[in-house]
């Protein structure tokens, strides 16, 4: 089992929306993948409600079987959608996967 978790900050404003909105957008972006992507085991998307310092703004906590799996998540065209908004979105990203 492989657990990737992706961190990211975002930006003051994307297309017009403002940061609680584009959070938002961002979870229930990679929330529709569940069920849609071949090998995405699970998918959790948490937005920060501490607003400290440190913190993140949002996070991705998901899971797959082995590296290929995650490998072909990364390409697919579903989850490639959701990486164009937040790369535009985001201001700083930070990615762990590690095995279970």
């Amino acid at each position: 089992m492989l657990k990737h978790i992706v961190l990211w900050k975002l930006k003051g404003e994307v297309d017009g929306l403002e940061k609680p909105a584009v959070a938002e957008k961002i979870k229930a972006m990679l929330e529709a993948l569940d069920g849609k992507v071949p090998g995405l085991l699970s998918i959790h998307v948490g937005i920060d409600v501490s607003k400290s310092a440190q913190s993140a703004d949002i996070v991705l906590l998901s899971e797959f079987p082995d590296q290929a799996a995650l490998d072909s998540y990364q390409v697919h065209p579903l989850h490639e959608a959701c990486k164009a908004f937040i790369g535009k979105a985001a201001s700083e990203r930070r990615v762990i996967d590690f095995e279970v």
